[in-house]
């Protein structure tokens, strides 16, 4: 019975561009027993999993010349230091101090030979010392992936070029050459380092320790600062104006207005009352509040939220792998070429293959050359800084994507269905319409607001408070909205009436509240308002009626209400040229029409059962391609499996940590514009990955067609392959700054 295979994960150490990642992911992969391995260069980490020893993974880096190490848990991760400016980060390494000293030495040969054509023996003398300098790393790199992986990647290539052309006399240009890629590796490591602090800039929010109500102080109510990872669950702790929140919980006591912008992106603040749900990291407002702790520190939303990024980053888009794999067999195919394009000519047209006329390139150089151009790292790099970048920027607008392939999914969406109930609507009930028989305004009234209307609500809710009926609670709500809680007494004597309602006293008065339909058995009712509950039953509304000391008092109407976010973000979709934007929901037709007539979609699928939805997504497959299913992440699981893309909402399924665990892409809000937002930023992402793809290769073409030429030298083909990884790295992290950019007349929120 052969071993089980066991998954190990490990930070890397000293990688400088991302052809080091795919050196170590080769070197490791072939390791006996290996079944998988993948490291991102992005994240520093990599993932083995097979019948394999720790150790020998580890070694087998070390003989790579990287560090493996295995990572410590940690309840929460420690502040970031501020980054390294590029001179600290050059003199902070030894083979970057070389690479630094390397310059100055080869300097006089750039200006005086290179520049002026003077030629002198010191001058290469020391253009010799530079490369001595900065050759030994590189060639020990090149070596080690040869003997250990079979590979010949971009060191080997490097240090052939520069021994060539020491061979041929060329002392300045190998100098050059070998200052500058160390130069140029370093810049790439110096700018990766940059990208992958703004990446985990999300650590920042997370506080280090709390204020813990006293569990081992002397006097009772006494505070202690204490460690986030001390704390357990039901402890209390005090957050006060203006702190960040440090754990996820509910609140205990205070009243207070909290920016969630961190953790759900959503930019208003958000009211919190006793009983109100808050996230770790989160920004309390201009009140003291007391928290009950619901999760440990390394459960908290954020805490789980960046877990959940990083293994994003490592997941590869499928544009991703097809790079990866181009620039695996792009390397040696121009080894060849370069060998073929240094033999040919002489061979057979009797070319010059020596040069021993500085002004006259052989074809000797000219191979030489082509060997530098061949340099992949600006392509490999191109891809994941974008898509990192981009799915950085989602996490720290409230959109969690869990991976570059989910982040491509969407650019190529063309139709979104979304969920009706706690998708396009609240999800629960809300006060639409009260109509007292004394009402001074007309039966139709929208929302009766004048003194009779506002005493029969008083009623109603003195009874509903001792109920947990969600029709109970939005009729609390709103009499809590118009400030009418104190305008009645205490309701007593409250019994629930099986299948007809619930009664009670309120100020010595019998009061009951049923459904019409109770009252069209066994109450009287005014006849207009028996009509105007029988309409809004038919929109989909829930009429209730109230009837105080044995006479009909009023109606009030409930109702699933849209979201404020809903109409904006549709018409966003809209604008954005989605092919069209479906409500997919098992609500009757009449309902589920006005519903999508109100938000604006484009086609309202109605009475559809949980199989039929998928049905429904199939069909739209097969109509329009590529389709976004949105939804509460729980009971439309099937339909969001189904999908191209399943979006869940983190405020409608319970609870953020169950919707990031269901879907490819979850909102953290309930605010529907974070999905134009990241269906905008998967675009731009993929716009970036293209026009970085097309630059690294355009430019490779380019000094591909000098060299051939006779007219280009190789530290100029050094220079513009630094050159391109820094444009590339630099164009894919614009993404971190990312804003969507409607059409005009469009609203952007």
């Amino acid at each position: 019975m052969s071993a089980p295979a066991s998954d190990y994960l490990f930070t890397i150490r000293g990688m400088d561009c991302a052809g080091c990642a795919r050196s170590i992911e080769r070197g490791v992969a072939q390791l006996g027993g290996v079944q998988s391995c993948e490291l991102s260069f992005a994240t520093e980490r990599l993932r083995v999993s097979g019948v394999v020893a720790q150790n020998a993974i580890i070694e087998r880096v070390r003989e790579l010349g990287y560090e493996a190490v295995a990572p410590t848990p940690v309840a929460v991760p420690a502040p970031l230091a501020a980054p390294p400016s590029f001179l600290q980060f050059l003199l902070a390494r030894n083979d970057t101090r070389l690479a630094l000293l390397g310059a100055l030495l080869v300097l006089p040969g750039v200006v005086l030979h290179e520049l002026l054509g003077w030629d002198a023996a010191w001058i290469s003398g020391l253009a010799l010392l530079a490369m001595a300098l900065t050759i030994v790393p590189v060639a020990r790199s090149a070596w080690r992936a040869l003997r250990v992986s079979r590979e010949l990647n971009i060191n080997a290539l490097m240090t052939l070029a520069a021994i060539g052309a020491v061979v041929i006399g060329a002392y300045v240009e190998a100098g050059l050459v070998m200052v500058l890629f160390a130069l140029g590796e370093a810049l790439e490591g110096y700018t990766a380092t940059r990208a992958r602090h703004a990446i985990k800039s999300l650590i920042e929010v997370v506080p280090q320790t709390a204020l813990r109500l006293g569990t081992s102080c002397c006097e009772s109510g006494c505070e202690e600062r204490v460690p986030v990872a001390e704390l357990r669950v039901d402890d209390v702790i005090v957050v006060r104006p203006g702190e960040r929140i440090p754990m996820d919980g509910t609140v205990r006591a205070g009243t207070s207005t909290v920016n969630q912008a961190p953790i759900t992106g959503e930019s208003r603040l958000i009211e919190k009352q006793p009983g109100a749900e808050l996230f770790a990291g989160s920004i309390n407002g201009e009140a003291s509040l007391e928290l009950t702790v619901t999760r440990l520190a390394a459960d908290t939303t954020i805490a789980r939220m960046i877990r959940l990024v990083e293994e994003a980053q490592e997941r590869r888009a499928p544009v991703q792998r097809f790079v990866d794999q181009f620039a695996r067999y792009y390397t040696p195919a121009v080894v060849v070429l370069a060998l073929l394009v240094a033999a040919l000519p002489p061979l057979l047209f009797g070319q010059p293959f020596w040069n021993p006329d500085a002004a006259t390139f052989g074809w000797l150089y000219r191979g030489l050359a082509l060997l530098v151009v061949a340099c992949p790292c600006a392509l490999v790099i191109s891809t994941p800084v974008s898509l990192v970048s981009a799915m950085s920027t989602a996490a720290r607008n409230g959109v969690l994507i869990k991976g570059g392939a989910f982040l491509e999914a969407l650019s190529k969406v063309r139709v979104v269905a979304f969920d009706k109930t706690g998708t396009l609507t609240a999800g629960r009930p809300t006060v639409v319409a009260v109509r007292s028989v004394a009402c001074l305004e007309p039966a139709g009234a929208a929302l009766g607001d004048c003194d009779p209307c506002n005493e029969l609500l008083a009623m109603a809710s003195a009874i509903e408070r001792r109920s947990e009926h969600p029709l109970a609670h939005a009729i609390v709500t709103a009499s809590a909205q118009r400030g009418l809680d104190a305008r009645v007494p205490a309701a007593e004597g409250v019994t629930a009436l099986v299948g007809r309602g619930v009664s009670g006293r309120v100020g010595g008065q019998e009061v009951l509240i049923g459904s019409h339909r109770h009252f069209d058995a066994d109450i009287a009712h005014d006849a207009a308002h028996c009509a105007a509950a029988a309409r809004d039953a038919a929109l989909g509304h829930t009429p209730v009626m109230v009837r105080v000391q044995g006479n009909y008092a009023g109606t009030i109407t409930l109702a699933d209400t849209v979201r404020d976010s809903s109409r904006e973000a549709v018409a966003q979709l809209r604008a954005m040229g989605l092919r069209a934007v479906v409500m997919l929901t098992g609500d009757q037709r009449a309902t589920a029409e006005r519903i999508g007539a109100d938000v604006g979609v484009t086609d309202v699928r109605a009475e559809l059962l949980p199989e039929q939805k998928v049905a429904a997504i199939q069909a739209l497959q097969r109509e329009y391609g590529p389709v976004a299913m949105v939804g509460d992440g729980i009971n439309d699981t099937p339909a969001l499996a189904t999908a191209s893309v399943g979006i869940a909402i983190g405020g409608a399924s319970g609870g953020t940590n169950q919707a990031m665990e269901t879907a490819d892409i979850t909102l953290m809000s309930d605010d529907l514009r974070q999905l134009p937002f990241a269906l905008g930023l998967s675009r731009a992402a993929m716009r970036t990955v293209g026009i970085n793809v097309a630059l690294s290769i355009g430019i490779k073409l380019v000094f591909l067609a000098l060299v051939l030429a006779g007219v280009g030298t190789m530290w100029m083909a050094v220079l513009a392959d630094m050159g391109t990884s820094l444009l590339v790295t630099l164009n894919g992290m614009r993404l971190l700054g990312y804003r969507l950019r409607l059409p005009p007349g469009t609203t952007d929120g």
